[in-house]
């Protein structure tokens, strides 16, 4: 597939595949590119800082991480006229070749899509990370927490390899270089051994 342009969100979070982002919008460049997106029923990248910060500062360098996640607008509305809420879903990871930014200081950039991971089935010697994963997700449902509240929705993919890899890849206190590594894997089976090394380190797992 070639390369394609994409408006470009950078944040200080790491998101994965079927990952939920919630966000606030009040800066005009993001105001007119959701508004964009919504018209047209297209995506956006979000991409991770190394280096600045969310809201545009005069003169302020800014390092983007060379992998991201597209996402959809799931839902929205507007608290303000100036301020719009949305949900996002993520879909497909990509690489970022080069970013530009417009003089109202959206990122452009060009992007190559990344495969999606291939359908793994946990095998035996993971199986406590899916475990640990399905307790936590039982706790939730009994502290009453809605669907909307949760950082991914339904379906549970709980034999899945790499949707039990990304949903802790985003649930665990890992760093941001650690997270944009394992995004950055081809390989979900050993992003979530990765995975299943850090649990064991905190003490997550039963033994």
């Amino acid at each position: 597939m070639s390369p394609a342009l994409m408006p470009l969100f950078p944040l200080t979070t790491v998101l994965y595949p079927q990952g939920v982002l919630n966000l606030q919008i009040f800066e005009v460049r993001y105001l007119d590119l959701m508004k964009k997106c919504l018209r047209d029923d297209t995506p956006f990248g979000v991409v991770s800082l190394l280096d600045g910060n969310e809201v545009r500062r005069p003169d302020e360098k800014i390092q983007l991480a060379k992998t991201g996640t597209l996402v959809n607008i799931e839902r929205h509305g507007f608290v303000t006229p100036t301020l719009m809420e949305i949900s996002t879903i993520g879909s497909q990871r990509f690489k970022l070749l080069n970013a530009t930014q417009e003089k109202n200081g959206l990122w452009m950039g060009e992007i190559q899509m990344m495969p999606a991971d291939p359908v793994i089935e946990i095998p035996d010697y993971l199986q406590g990370s899916a475990n640990a994963l399905a307790n936590l997700i039982n706790s939730i449902d009994e502290q009453g927490i809605t669907e909307e509240q949760l950082p991914f929705r339904k379906p549970y993919k709980l034999m899945d390899s790499g949707w039990v890899a990304n949903r802790w890849c985003e649930l665990l206190p890992l760093d941001k270089t650690t997270k944009i590594q394992l995004l950055a894997l081809d390989n979900p089976l050993l992003r979530l051994e990765l995975i299943d090394d850090a649990l064991a380190a905190q003490g997550l797992l039963k033994q």
